[in-house]
């Protein structure tokens, strides 16, 4: 090989170097929800109203996929006055309405409101307000089976959660609990029961116990690739359908009684002290970042807050830190208490920019500090 050809060798080798780092350090574009459509065979719609969302699960864009990096951010670093404007907004916490969101399984697509979804990870927000029209899956495969069957049964109770199972048709028996719930609550009080209300109502003094004596009781460690759900449903079956007892360890089987509506009878008279095994504080620490000229006034505000029991002033990229307790009940996860604490006694303050919420794992507290 002589002078020439090589020196025309390196160059090329350089220039796809060159190339190849700057496609690796380019955020990949968000996904084509048309792409993902066709993809999917998902074309039957489905209006599932308003509702957070995270923001970890907004992944492309309905028409405007080629504007945006997988970051929400605009590739050519166009200035915006329209993205600046809605930015401030989102900072002083002036309500901007809910964008709108198409949904294919676990991802979602934005059809209004791009501006609000730059603006809302720029700013650091976890979740955002979303209108929701979700696209059924059609494909006859076990996964999209187990989807549609989850999709039926949010249509027919329309329950503020969402229940995943991983078994087919078990659907179908957490249906006739509900069924059955509604038969007793009509007798109860003499008067037609709509469906939906039972359903709420076996949601919230029947199905989050149970969920959360299985959560507590960590059972859910010995069913890898199982949800809470299917064990509700494994235990209920057996219990309250067939009638055979179980053995499921640090005593949960005498929280469990023979049937449903004795269950729900229970926990509806449950006294915090009756179950001490249950442990009923929650420690949160809540980083926070907010108006500088509105930091004094937030800390008094947050320090007339019952659950707040310490606050600081920190240096660095957080400007507040709190530390919390919350009180457990078997009616709500410890999830639903956070995010309502956060949502409705942190976040709503005028001056708050941003918050993330920290929960210990393993800790240890010296006896001199703990006095």
């Amino acid at each position: 090989m002589d002078i020439t050809s090589w020196r025309s060798k390196v160059v090329r080798i350089l220039n796809s170097c060159t190339t190849s780092s700057k496609q690796a350090d380019s955020p990949a574009e968000i996904k084509s929800f048309n792409d993902d459509q066709k993809k999917e065979a998902a074309f039957d719609a489905r209006d599932r109203g308003i509702r957070t969302v995270p923001m970890s699960r907004i992944v492309g864009s309905v028409g405007r996929y080629q504007d945006f990096d997988s970051r929400f951010r605009f590739k050519h670093n166009m200035p915006s006055e329209r993205l600046q404007r809605i930015t401030e907004a989102m900072r002083e916490g002036r309500p901007l309405g809910p964008v709108k969101l198409y949904q294919i399984k676990d991802d979602y697509y934005v059809l209004d409101g791009n501006h609000r979804i730059a603006a809302a990870r720029h700013l650091g927000h976890d979740e955002i307000l979303a209108h929701i029209f979700e696209f059924i899956p059609s494909e006859d495969t076990l996964q999209n089976l187990l989807y549609r069957e989850r999709a039926e049964f949010s249509d027919r109770t329309k329950l503020p959660g969402e229940i995943t199972l991983t078994e087919v048709s078990q659907y179908a028996h957490l249906l006739d609990q509900i069924t059955d719930h509604r038969e007793t609550l009509q007798a109860e009080h003499g008067l037609a029961i709509p469906y939906e209300k039972a359903a709420l109502d076996w949601y919230k003094m029947i199905y989050r116990p149970l969920c959360t004596i299985i959560r507590r009781a960590r059972l859910i460690d010995s069913f890898p690739g199982r949800t809470i759900a299917d064990l509700y449903a494994y235990i209920t079956l057996h219990q309250w359908k067939e009638g055979r007892k179980r053995h499921y360890g640090i005593g949960i089987e005498k929280l469990i009684t023979k049937n449903m509506e004795d269950f729900r009878k229970k926990m509806a008279a449950l006294k915090d002290t009756e179950y001490p095994e249950m442990k009923q504080g929650i420690t949160v620490f809540v980083l926070m970042n907010v108006q500088a000229k509105r930091e004094v006034k937030l800390i008094e505000k947050l320090y007339e807050l019952e659950e707040v029991r310490e606050i600081h002033s920190v240096h660095g990229d957080v400007d507040l830190l709190l530390k919390v307790v919350l009180t457990r009940d078997l009616l709500s996860s410890d999830a639903e208490i956070i995010s309502q604490f956060v949502h409705e006694k942190v976040r709503q303050l005028p001056g708050v920019n941003r918050t993330n919420t920290l929960i210990p794992g393993l800790s240890r507290i010296k006896e001199s500090e703990a006095e």
